[in-house]
């Protein structure tokens, strides 16, 4: 029985913390639309912002930390801990 492991997994075989760096990086995505859509109105000249657009930009490091979480579980699997 061969000790061998191949480097890359098969795209089928999602690695482990994959899916949660995926899924944080769209949360970060709809983050930064929230933010621009937060920021826009101020550079037109209006005084406020609607409270939606502070919620969706509070997605931003919500994503981040997600994604960051999906590198350290991807990370510790490698290392076998």
């Amino acid at each position: 029985m061969s000790r061998y492991q191949p480097r890359h997994a098969a795209a089928d075989d999602p690695r482990p913390g994959e899916r949660l760096v995926r899924l944080g990086a769209a949360v970060f995505g709809l983050g930064v639309v929230g933010v621009l859509l937060a920021v826009v109105p101020f550079f037109l000249g209006r005084d406020d912002a609607p409270t939606w657009t502070a919620l969706l930009a509070s997605l931003l490091p919500v994503g981040l930390g997600l994604a960051l979480v999906g590198l350290l579980v991807g990370a510790r699997a490698r290392r076998g801990g």
